[in-house]
């Protein structure tokens, strides 16, 4: 099982995270000590991963109550926090998820070093809810995973994006856990390349076989046969079924229809977003020209090329054949049950501010 020490906090109560822009070349650590050091982190994609950056903006938070120079940040240093974090990444909804938890437990605790206690308390909470979540979905997924499976997946959706074993490749995981032949065919995933990056790196470190293929291929493969299945992550499930994920997954979902390939989406519960009728009030973040025109530094393209460089894009939920939850698989008619199965509560909502 992979085992990595993405996110944690150090002896002084800073926060220590491997820097995944630096992969697969360099294993890098930074240490932040500041909620903007985190801001920034989670915006330059160092700690990146819906569920990973919901946990990493909690203990971000946490961050502005910590006593540094004999003094704490009180209640309006939290909220401040809280709003810079928010803003960081709007597409995946763990990130505000997350933050209205912490946001709650704020108001709720008196100033001083009980706020940071209990500040720190409930980061954790998250942490290893993420951890327990990321199990079940594994066990969830586990039946779609036979003996000598090829699981096709898009982006990185491992071990690297949460605090367990990961979403997408949980139940890929277990299944080489269990002794079963397993193998997987990663996208790169342009322009950041989590893909060749990060997917490989990580199941290469877990001994799973990974063929890496440009985006362009991906309907080639599929059309080519011994696909036993695709599944991807998702940053935002709305209410209907409709999955944003990293941009290129909506491409894959069509090509995997086209040639019989049942496509799934692995995701915690915290993903999910009632609030969101469907996949056209899901906010898709736009990030900068530069992540297109150059790779690794070098130019591929004019610098004065026009560019448009969404993160993420939308998948139709009559492409979705399942949703692997840490509440068990689940079809598109049973996800209202998500909603109302504990006596209509509003777990699965994001929280005004």
């Amino acid at each position: 099982m992979p085992e990595f020490n993405q996110i944690a906090w150090t002896e002084s109560g800073t926060i220590r995270i491997l820097d995944q822009t630096r992969l697969p070349g360099e294993e890098t650590y930074r240490e932040l000590s500041q909620p903007a050091d985190m801001g920034e982190a989670i915006r330059t994609l160092r700690v990146r991963g819906a569920p990973l950056i919901g946990v990493a903006a909690a203990m971000g938070v946490a961050l502005a109550a910590r006593r540094e120079g004999g003094k704490a940040g009180g209640l309006d240093q939290v909220l401040e926090a809280c709003e810079l974090l928010q803003r960081t990444r709007p597409t995946a909804v763990n990130l505000a998820w997350a933050i209205a938890r912490m946001r709650k437990v704020a108001r709720s605790v008196a100033a001083g070093d009980g706020l940071h206690t209990a500040l720190v308390a409930e980061a954790n909470a998250i942490r290893e809810e993420d951890r327990a979540m990321c199990r079940r979905i594994g066990e969830a997924g586990l039946a779609l995973i036979p003996d000598g499976a090829v699981v096709h997946t898009h982006c990185n959706a491992g071990a690297l994006c949460c605090s367990g074993i990961g979403t997408a490749l949980a139940p890929v995981y277990l299944a080489h856990q269990a002794g079963r032949r397993v193998s997987v065919i990663a996208d790169e995933t342009r322009p950041l390349m989590q893909g060749s990056r990060l997917t490989a790196w990580e199941l290469g470190r877990a001994g799973i076989s990974c063929t890496v293929i440009a985006d362009n291929m991906a309907a080639s493969r599929l059309r080519r046969g011994g696909i036993t299945c695709v599944i991807v992550g998702a940053d935002r499930i709305a209410a209907n079924g409709d999955v944003a994920n990293k941009i290129g997954t909506y491409g894959v979902a069509l090509a995997a229809r086209e040639h019989g390939v049942p496509f799934y989406v692995a995701a915690p519960t915290s993903t999910f977003d009632f609030n969101s009728a469907d996949g056209s009030r899901i906010p898709i973040e736009e990030r900068g020209a530069e992540e297109i025109r150059a790779i690794g530094g070098q130019a591929i393209a004019p610098a004065g090329a026009a560019v448009w460089n969404p993160a993420f894009d939308v998948t139709p939920a009559e492409l979705v054949a399942g949703y692997i939850t840490d509440r068990g698989l689940k079809g598109r008619d049973e996800l209202k049950v998500l909603r109302t199965e504990d006596g209509g509560s509003s777990e699965f909502r994001v929280p005004s501010n």
